[in-house]
């Protein structure tokens, strides 16, 4: 009975020891995970801090982390200096209306790859691809002298135009529409159904976290779009907001609380629909094997 009783303690001594490295294993990952969140926040958090702070009072010494006295002086100076509420409308407008341009040519053009069959189809879908390797740098001559043919300079058009397609849209899409089981639509197509019958009701009603992960990604980036509006509009009334902050900045190199304050509003609505989304982005990075 001695040798039973101290075979069971020889075996749960590792049995303990295991549980123990599992334990600290797991706090050290979310340690990790913590100070990098921490890192990240925090240049958000002085973004923030920074805006509430009284003009002048931004770079005293020893520097002030927590405002003093908290005040709006600086939201209130960038809207009375520049047509901030005009910019505003203009990124909400363009944004908008590309971003369901792009979800419309995407989930199109996705649909055409991942579930019709005709001749070139993967060749195609591979060049298609490959214009991602190519720099907004390289584009950006060519694109500026077409908008300058189509008369669409300091047009909405012209901001708008470059951003209703996405080969980036169109992988994400076409990774979704590829794990939809063929049996649904085998079974659309004994019913009658065409192939935008079981596009509308088969294949998007399935792919809708994929739908919300490539409208968050595009909403990102022509929200935050600086080169292209610079380039294509020279009238404030038509500037975005990133294009608008810059001009702030040249403006006021010294006013960094007004400079602070217009990154608050330009972020704020970027945040704001993430978290509407974040769960449908989640699943739809998930779901469509995105790393």
């Amino acid at each position: 009975m001695s040798v039973s009783v101290a075979g069971r303690v020889a075996s749960a001594a590792p049995a303990a020891s295991l549980r123990r490295g599992a334990r600290l294993g797991r706090v050290l990952r979310y340690s990790v995970l913590v100070l990098s969140g921490a890192f990240m926040v925090i240049p958000f958090l002085w973004m923030v801090t920074t805006s509430l702070k009284a003009p002048g009072s931004v770079l005293t010494i020893p520097p002030e982390i927590l405002p003093s006295r908290i005040t709006l002086e600086s939201y209130q100076r960038v809207i009375e200096t520049v047509p901030l509420l005009r910019m505003l409308g203009n990124s909400m407008l363009v944004t908008t209306l590309a971003v369901m341009a792009q979800i419309i040519t995407s989930t199109l053009s996705a649909y055409a790859f991942a579930r019709m069959r005709w001749r070139g189809r993967d060749t195609l879908f591979l060049l298609y691809l490959g214009t991602l390797m190519v720099p907004q740098q390289v584009t950006i001559t060519p694109l500026f002298i077409l908008m300058q043919r189509l008369e669409w300079v300091d047009t909405y058009q012209g901001l708008i135009a470059p951003g209703i397609v996405s080969a980036f849209g169109t992988f994400l899409l076409r990774q979704a529409m590829l794990d939809v089981p063929r049996e649904y639509e085998e079974a659309a197509l004994l019913d009658g159904g065409s192939h935008w019958t079981i596009f509308r009701h088969v294949v998007l009603p399935l792919v809708g976290p994929a739908l919300a992960t490539l409208a968050v990604f595009a909403m990102m980036g022509i929200w935050n779009s600086f080169l292209w509006p610079l380039f294509v509009t020279r009238d404030e009334r038509l500037m975005t907001l990133p294009v608008g902050l810059a001009l702030l900045q040249g403006r006021y190199t010294t006013e960094w609380s007004m400079v602070m304050a217009g990154a608050v509003i330009t972020v704020t609505p970027i945040i704001a629909i993430y978290l509407m989304a974040q769960r449908a982005f989640v699943r739809g990075v998930a779901l469509t094997g995105l790393k």
